[in-house]
């Protein structure tokens, strides 16, 4: 395996401690080894969003029932995502060996293996047939990113990684993948009861900022830029819908995302 790869599979490892209780103002990441401390990204997310956005969150939460619905919303979303993981990470393992087997596992230009696309679709569809059910709330949202998985995953590198930045942010990413013979692409999943498209646009740029951290957390442990990314939207019933960055819009969303950065920092001091 590369050096690259090497470094790709070290992300699996868990060098920082997720701390979700200890600080109010939100959830921290801890280095094991040295006590630095790293502030999530959807904690900086959510405290440069516009103030519209928050305002509206705040009378949202106004109302009598909003824990409990968000409660179920972050039940569904872990039930989705749980799937979608499970359904990758299956699949890669399948299509390693395979391909290993077949002696067609190969680097490609940019340093990244890779089994054949006819391989990877195959595994894929094994591991959906095996895949566990989910409560019935999360059934629909869950199979909608299998579907939108078997459609356009033509190679899987790395599920689940976490990783962190020296500007102060640590995260973890759902997925980088290799899109429609494109790649390799930072994919983060979401659940919603809306198709993206009518989301409001200062959600919209959340999600495209997100997926720039992730992307520069990735350049910075590993030195792989990723050509760009998706935010695929599951929705109860129907197809995903997808926000996909090309490499010129994920830059955009890093250098945003550096700038919410040091706002947040310089609103802390």
């Amino acid at each position: 395996m590369s050096d690259l790869n090497d470094k790709l599979a070290s992300l699996q490892q868990r060098l920082l401690e997720r701390d979700d209780e200890s600080d109010p103002g939100g959830r921290i990441y801890r280095d094991k080894v040295t006590g630095e401390i790293y502030h999530s990204v959807t904690r900086i997310l959510g405290a440069t969003a516009p103030e519209e956005q928050k305002k509206a969150l705040e009378k949202w939460l106004e109302r009598p029932d909003s824990t409990q619905t968000r409660d179920m919303a972050a039940a569904r979303g872990t039930a989705a995502h749980n799937s979608a993981e499970y359904v990758l990470k299956t699949a890669q393992r399948l299509a390693r060996a395979t391909a290993q087997k077949r002696n067609s596992w190969r680097v490609g230009e940019d340093g990244l293996y890779r089994a054949p696309k006819a391989v990877t679709k195959w595994a894929l569809e094994k591991a959906i047939q095996g895949c566990p059910r989910v409560p019935w709330s999360a059934s629909g949202f869950a199979r909608g990113l299998r579907g939108w998985i078997l459609d356009h995953v033509t190679a899987i590198h790395s599920v689940e990684f976490s990783a962190f930045h020296p500007a102060g942010f640590a995260g973890a990413c759902d997925a980088l993948l290799d899109l429609d013979g494109e790649g390799p692409f930072i994919v983060d999943w979401k659940t919603t009861g809306k198709s993206i498209h009518k989301s409001n646009e200062s959600q919209l740029h959340n999600y495209r900022h997100q997926t720039g951290a992730y992307s520069l957390m990735l350049n910075y442990r590993t030195g792989i830029q990723a050509l760009g990314g998706a935010v695929v939207v599951a929705r109860r019933s129907g197809s995903p819908t997808e926000e996909r960055l090309d490499l010129d819009a994920l830059k955009k969303a890093e250098d945003a995302f550096l700038g919410r950065t040091a706002d947040y920092f310089m609103n802390l001091s």
